[in-house]
């Protein structure tokens, strides 16, 4: 159980369930941020070019590796980018190499998705070898029909992707990463036991106002973009309930300040610099420190079936005033908060 005061709260050291940290320069300081916090971190395959192979992925992996800070225990979990003609073969190939998961991006949903998935029926045979060899399946869980009204393609997903999809594979093992309505936190609610969600800080901490408080604020700005305060509501209720099939996932994205500041502004909320004490704030406003182990440190790992984590980390209340910005490449990251205080700090 978390050790907790008014001032300071202990946990086991929690996992990222999902996380992008680009590749290339980038990869010297995103990866030490969230190396601080978290013990392992599923990281996303939507490179250029997607990340499709095995090979791939463990070249990727030890990129990655190389830029954990000495002396520190970070271990990133791979997953492959599913597309449309990914061979099934290659699936027992990424089981023997370690990697978790495969990743399913209906084309065109977000950032570098442009490989994604455009029929899930295309799929099915890898679908299956996935199932046969126990990798999961992570769903960006949004339609792309230029006819469906942006607020509502997570809901549509869920009655005509995921439902099929949840019939006809139902022993898969499915995550519906960062959820953002009232639908997906119940539909995950009620499903099985082979049925999990992954939450953001940002949507539990926001809703769609904070994109528009005082002008577009491009920082704000992710997919699923932020929905209305009832679905935010429904979020915090879902994390906090003490259900083991809701989990911490940052979805943080890094990309440089001048394409998120731009009249086609990217997607994204880079929160990896500051994720713990985000969701600490989160859990706190609804009086429910108490449910944060759980969610940070138990329910993902129990649901990938991986070992709990050893050690702890202490988080403080202290209210501190984090960078305005970091160094990507030669290029500048603004994270979400820049330049606002935050009122719990790791310690």
């Amino acid at each position: 159980m978390p050790t907790t005061t008014p001032q300071q709260l202990t946990i086991t050291r929690p996992d990222d369930w999902h996380l992008h940290v680009r590749d290339g320069e980038a990869l010297k300081t995103v990866v030490p941020h969230t190396a601080a916090q978290f013990g392992r971190a599923i990281i996303m395959p939507n490179l250029r070019p997607p990340v499709t192979t095995a090979a791939q992925a463990l070249a990727y992996k030890a990129r990655i590796q190389a830029a954990v800070p000495e002396g520190v225990s970070f271990e990133p979990l791979m997953t492959l980018y599913l597309t449309d003609n990914l061979p099934p073969d290659e699936i027992a190939r990424a089981k023997d190499a370690g990697v978790v998961a495969l990743k399913l991006y209906p084309a065109g949903a977000t950032t570098n998705s442009d490989a994604g998935v455009t029929d899930l029926r295309k799929t099915y045979k890898t679908l299956e070898a996935m199932q046969r060899h126990g990798l999961l399946l992570l769903l960006h869980g949004e339609v792309t029909s230029p006819e469906i009204d942006l607020f509502d393609r997570e809901a549509v997903f869920i009655d005509q992707q995921l439902i099929p999809l949840r019939r006809d594979f139902p022993e898969l093992k499915i995550v519906f990463e960062h959820i953002t309505t009232l639908e997906a936190a119940q539909y995950v609610r009620d499903a099985g036991i082979y049925t999990a969600a992954s939450i953001t800080a940002h949507h539990l901490l926001y809703n769609r106002n904070a994109i528009f408080t005082g002008g577009i604020r491009p920082h704000y700005y992710c997919l699923p973009v932020l929905k209305r305060e009832k679905h935010r509501l429904a979020l915090v209720d879902a994390a906090t309930r003490d259900n083991a099939r809701f989990f911490l996932g940052t979805d943080s994205a890094p990309h440089p300040a001048h394409l998120k500041e731009h009249a086609t502004g990217c997607a994204g909320c880079y929160t990896a610099h500051a994720a713990m004490e985000l969701y600490a704030e989160a859990f706190d406003a609804a009086g429910a420190l108490d449910q944060l182990e759980a969610f940070a440190s138990f329910n993902g790992a129990d649901f990938y079936g991986l070992p709990r984590n050893l050690g702890s980390i202490t988080l403080r209340r202290e209210n501190w005033l984090p960078p305005t910005s970091f160094a990507l490449g030669e290029a500048e990251l603004k994270p979400l908060r820049s330049g606002e205080s935050l009122g719990w700090r790791l310690v």
